[in-house]
């Protein structure tokens, strides 16, 4: 038997091969001389046959072995090579140079100053700014202990939700989660829409249409339905219109602001050209400004009109969060509106050129609470509903929303990771997950549309009942009594500009009261 320091001694010096011929050679030997020759009786001659074979057997685990520690050997040569010059070699001969010169600039810039180099077209990066903003992570909730007692474990909670309150035909809703406008045809493939559809009505939660070419289909599969009145040049389908539960006037989105984008007519197939119902040889465009809003008085023009075509859903309008937001929601609330959608600098689209996503608008937190703060001071919260957008990931995400004064809220990036859970492993690894989602892509025929709706069904009922939870935690038995008075905050920006207490402010209950005056003998 060959030792495993002789072994390794072979493969060092590369005697490997050598090795195993010495032992086919000895094996052959060994059953010419079994077999007399091969003259002896067969019983003999498969005896030492298979002798002969357990010896080649042997020389195979040997190679395979050998091949093993040979390229440990390798590796370790190398590793140790490289890590020599790399740790040795100046500056201006080190390829660490790369590496130090990425991290100061940002691999992200690196990037996009590749693209922008190669062809000189605009970039349009996908699914949202990566930049970190202030965030709802410097939010944390109260815990409600002895000062106020947690609720039951088996206590209901109460999740009830208007929109609209005032409109002839309010959307009540038992979620407060819902889908965000995502475009068919523009954006997402047939497939997946319908998905979200079927995971939304299953699930209770509000279903959007979004922009572009009408999906019919998903009618017979979502409870209720948001219809979004874009700005694109293609005809508006009345008869979708009609079947939705509220209309969202689109003015603009987070990610994109008011700026407006073309599709030229050559990427456009003559399918989606029938579907988006508009003639050959035309671009699709979508406007900066809503064709029907010119001024903003206009507003309350196309508001009363809608709500008269859909004999009084709620009427709302989207709009990015930008530094006029009040005045924004002025004229929005003159307008009759029953809600408005702020979206935050932080949401996501299917494309935007970086500029827009990194370095414009107001992140979702500060929009919602001066949103919120605004409509309360001036006695439109009653009327008016809020729902809060752009970024918005997790059921925590959802409920400081909800503290900091919105009515509901909408999510997009998440419910498209949600709702391709268990199918991302198609496109990767030599294409982006987005690959299966996105509409034309090389692997949108192979997204699950029934997989796709139970994973976004068991996310929105998973959320739901972690938000329930948290209620819970804070001692309370509804949705609706959640405010920001169980808020605390670990940002300084927060506390200065929301009024939110921060973590380390004590709150004595002594001295809470009022201090005790004492009268002085004259």
């Amino acid at each position: 038997m060959l030792h495993k320091n002789y072994l390794e001694a072979c493969l060092c010096n590369g005697e490997l091969y050598s090795l195993r011929i010495r032992i086919i050679n000895l094996t052959v030997k060994y059953t010419e001389e079994q077999d007399g020759g091969f003259n002896l009786d067969k019983k003999k001659t498969g005896i030492s046959r298979l002798a002969a074979l357990g010896i080649l057997g042997a020389a195979g685990v040997l190679s395979t072995l050998g091949a093993r520690y040979l390229g440990r050997f390798a590796a370790d040569k190398i590793h140790d090579r490289f890590l020599k010059i790399l740790t040795s070699d100046l500056y201006d001969e080190n390829l660490w140079e790369a590496v130090s010169s990425t991290m100061r600039i940002g691999p992200q810039a690196v990037l996009e100053t590749e693209l922008r180099a190669e062809e000189g077209k605009l970039v349009e990066r996908p699914m949202g700014p990566v930049n970190q903003f202030p965030s709802l992570d410097d939010l944390k909730f109260n815990f409600a202990q002895l000062n106020t007692l947690p609720t039951e474990i088996d206590t209901e909670i109460d999740f009830s939700i208007t929109i609209g309150k005032y409109a002839k035909r309010p959307l009540r809703l038992n979620h407060f989660f819902m889908l965000a406008p995502m475009a068919y045809g523009i954006a997402l493939s047939k497939p997946v829409k319908i998905a979200l559809a079927k995971g939304c009505g299953a699930s209770g939660a509000a279903y959007h249409t979004g922009a572009g070419a009408a999906v019919l289909d998903v009618f017979q599969y979502a409870d209720k339905v948001v219809f979004q009145y874009d700005r694109g040049n293609w005809p508006k389908p009345e008869q979708a219109m009609l079947k939705s539960h509220a209309v969202e006037i689109q003015l603009g989105q987070g990610a994109y602001g008011g700026v407006g984008y073309m599709m030229k007519s050559y990427m456009l197939n003559d399918k989606l050209r029938k579907e988006f119902k508009i003639p050959k040889g035309q671009d699709l465009i979508t406007y900066s400004r809503q064709p029907e809003v010119q001024s903003p008085q206009d507003l309350k023009k196309l508001v009363d009109k809608l709500r008269h075509i859909t004999d009084g859903v709620p009427i709302g309008v989207k709009i990015a969060a930008g530094k006029d937001l009040e005045a924004d929601l002025y004229w929005i609330c003159s307008s009759g509106a029953d809600f408005v959608v702020v979206d935050g600098a932080e949401a996501a689209t299917k494309g935007s050129p970086p500029i827009l996503q990194d370095d414009f608008g107001i992140p979702t937190a500060f929009a919602i609470d001066r949103a919120a703060k605004w409509l309360e001071k001036h006695g439109f919260r009653d009327r008016v509903s809020l729902i809060a957008s752009g970024r918005i990931r997790t059921p925590g995400d959802a409920l400081k929303v909800k503290a900091l004064g919105a009515d509901a809220c909408q999510v997009g990036a998440i419910a498209l990771v949600a709702v391709s859970h268990g199918q991302i492993q198609k496109p990767l690894p030599f294409e982006p997950p987005t690959a299966l989602t996105w509409y034309g892509e090389a692997y949108a025929d192979q997204f699950d549309i029934e997989k796709g709706a139970r994973s976004l069904q068991n996310f929105f009922e998973s959320c739901k009942l972690e938000m329930m939870e948290g209620i819970r935690a804070l001692g309370k038995t509804s949705l609706s009594q959640v405010d920001r008075n169980d808020l605390i905050t670990t940002n300084e920006m927060f506390a200065r500009g929301m009024g939110i207490p921060m973590a380390y402010v004590p709150f004595d209950p002594l001295e809470q009261k009022p201090p005790r005056v004492r009268r002085l003998k004259l």
